[in-house]
C-alpha cells in the first residue's frame, strides 16, 4: 500500500459514513521506520506524523523540520512523567495521557512554559490489566480532573484488545466522549480504521499500511 491508497480508503469510508473527509486526520505512524521511508512520505506532502517514543522523535524531527518546514508530530505512545517537558516542546499533541500523575505534571509544565500541546486522554476500553489508560468507569472523573487543571483536552484515545471486535470499543469511546462534550476521537489503526471512521474517529493512526513493516533490528 501507499499514502495515496490510504487516503483513498479514508475518503471512501467518509463517504460511506456521510462524513466530510476533512474531519478525519491521518496520523502517519513513523516509529521505527527508516529515514528514507519517512522522507518519501514527507516528499508526497504529508505533514502529520505519530511517534511512540520521545527519544526517537527527538533524534528525528528537529532536523526534518529544518528541511521540510512545519510538520505536526503527535505522541501516540506511553509517556513517563520525567519526559513530559521534552515531549511538550516536541509534539503538537499527546494522545496518551493515561493517569492523574502525568496530567498534573503536564499542567505544571504548561503553567511554566505558557503553552501546552493538545491533549487526548487514553481510555482502557478493554479493561486490560497490562494496558495503560483509565477504566471506562473512571473516564468522566478523569476528564473533569484534567479540565480543572486547565489542560486543553481535545478528545479521547483507545487501543482495543487484539482479540475483540474493535467496533465495540470505538462505540464505547464515542459514547464517553459525547457525554463529556468532547469531539476528538483518536481511534483506528491499519487494520480497522474504516470501522473507526464509521463510528466517528477524527484521528486514525496508520503505520505499516503506509510505510511497510517496521524495522526493529
Amino acid at each position: 500500500m501507499s499514502l495515496s491508497d490510504i487516503t483513498t480508503r479514508i475518503d471512501a469510508a467518509c463517504q460511506a459514513a456521510g462524513r466530510d473527509p476533512a474531519s478525519v486526520h491521518l496520523i502517519a505512524v513513523s516509529k521505527l521506520q527508516p529515514l528514507d521511508r519517512v522522507t518519501a512520505v514527507l516528499d508526497e506532502g504529508h505533514r502529520l506524523f505519530g511517534e511512540n517514543r520521545v527519544q526517537e522523535a527527538d533524534g528525528k524531527w528537529p532536523d526534518l523540520r529544518k528541511q521540510y518546514g512545519s510538520v505536526d508530530v503527535h505522541l501516540i505512545g506511553p509517556l513517563q512523567s520525567n519526559k513530559a517537558r521534552q515531549a511538550m516542546q516536541l509534539f503538537q499533541a499527546i494522545h496518551s495521557v493515561d493517569r492523574p500523575k502525568l496530567a498534573n505534571a503536564i499542567a505544571r509544565l504548561a503553567q511554566e512554559l505558557g503553552t501546552c500541546p493538545d491533549i487526548f486522554l487514553q481510555i482502557n476500553t478493554g479493561e486490560e490489566p497490562q494496558k495503560a489508560g483509565v477504566l471506562p468507569t473512571e473516564a468522566d472523573a478523569f476528564v473533569a480532573e484534567c479540565r480543572d487543571l486547565d489542560l486543553p483536552v481535545q478528545g479521547l484515545m483507545c487501543i482495543p484488545p487484539v482479540d475483540e471486535e474493535p467496533s465495540l470499543h470505538f462505540a464505547l469511546l464515542a459514547k464517553i466522549a459525547e457525554r463529556n462534550g468532547l469531539t476528538g476521537l483518536s481511534m483506528g489503526m491499519s487494520g480497522d480504521f474504516e470501522r473507526a471512521i464509521a463510528l466517528g474517529a477524527t484521528h486514525v493512526r496508520v503505520g505499516s499500511a503506509i510505510f511497510g513493516d517496521r524495522v526493529t533490528g
